[in-house]
């Protein structure tokens, strides 16, 4: 008999992390534990995490629908195929417990060369918004630790700064030194995305993700089209569960990319879903994580490595908090690796 039971569990940030939204000092993040009566001791364990003000089951209820989960977990396919279409991270908590517990609770949920530590992902580094000096410090840290690919989240500062920091980084490092992804978080005005888009066009930019805030589909669509460089759907996705409704999405926006967090749009299944609407419209893709802990981090990542892609992922974000869990998950040079000879300390969560 599947049992479940959860822990509610806040992650504090080692520095306040600025977006367009605003800046982030703790994140919480709430854990299944699967069981079955006859072996308790081997547990599953799958993360259900919130982004506050974007994650579309930021909602009172949260909690209570967690429980109603434990309650009710021999329901767990039904859960999965249709009853939690409103609550995506709580349906990526079981999906990552339940390949959890048929690992016997190893945590290689994706066996491959990645898990054996053999390979390795290529991930961007992430700048926080912040102060100029303080952006362009983290930017100088990331290019010196090895990272080819770095993302800098925009919108919070100035326009014209933003325009410096990047030409700073072209000044030293052409387009095949260092890519550079931009994010806005949909923090440009409808009026001026454009405008905008061209004059950071000049400093060759691999791509911006959600120039415009999301839901404005004949806008985005205009943009897409009109871009000089290329648009990265994100929270556009939030909230888009049903199959007819992900087709007409990329069928009227056209975007050149789509990013997919495992939390926000559902788990892998949903994940993929997506995955192969956008490769039938000629649309690419890359997963970022949606500052989980290293559990989550780490079922993503080894789920990452699996689809084949070759372009840096956005999963650089476990060393971000003061109290993650120790695991087998390691920076070096602009890539995530798996050391398997590392171990795994739960012992404040379990």
């Amino acid at each position: 008999m599947l049992k479940a039971t959860y822990k509610k569990y806040t992650l504090h940030f080692k520095q306040p992390s600025g977006t367009s939204r605003g800046t982030l000092t703790s994140k919480d993040s709430w854990f299944l534990f699967l069981y079955n009566d006859f072996e308790p001791e081997i547990i599953g364990i799958g993360e259900c995490g919130l982004l506050k003000g974007l994650s579309i089951d930021d909602r009172p209820d949260y909690e209570k629908m967690i429980i109603e989960v434990c309650n009710n977990i021999h329901n767990f396919q039904q859960y999965l195929d249709t009853g939690l279409k409103e609550f995506p991270s709580i349906c990526f908590g079981i999906e990552m417990a339940l390949i959890d517990l048929k690992s016997r609770g190893s945590k290689v949920l994706f066996q491959s060369e990645f898990t054996s530590g053999i390979d390795a992902i290529s991930i961007n580094g992430l700048v926080w918004m912040g102060e100029f000096d303080f952006m362009k410090q983290q930017i100088k840290e990331k290019i010196e630790s090895g990272f080819s690919c770095i993302k800098l989240k925009i919108g919070a500062i100035d326009f014209e700064q933003e325009m410096n920091l990047i030409k700073s980084i072209r000044k030293e490092f052409s387009v095949t030194d260092i890519e550079i992804r931009v994010d806005a978080n949909g923090a440009f005005k409808q009026s001026e995305a454009l405008g905008k888009l061209n004059r950071f066009a000049k400093f060759g930019l691999h791509s911006i993700e959600q120039p415009i805030k999301q839901g404005q589909w004949d806008k985005m669509e205009e943009l897409c089209e009109l871009t000089p460089l290329p648009i990265a759907l994100d929270e556009e996705l939030i909230g888009v569960n049903e199959l007819q409704q992900k087709m007409e999405l990329l069928y009227k926006i056209k975007p050149q990319y789509i990013i997919l967090k495992p939390s926000l749009v559902g788990g892998f299944k949903a994940s993929e879903e997506w995955i192969e609407l956008a490769e039938k419209n000629k649309i690419g893709w890359w997963i970022t994580s949606a500052l989980e802990s290293n559990i989550g981090l780490n079922a993503i990542a080894q789920w990452t490595y699996s689809l084949g892609s070759k372009l840096p992922q956005g999963l650089g974000t476990g060393q971000l908090y003061t109290n993650n869990f120790m695991s087998p998950l390691q920076i070096s040079k602009g890539k995530l690796y798996f050391d398997p000879s590392k171990n795994w300390d739960l012992n404040n969560l379990i």
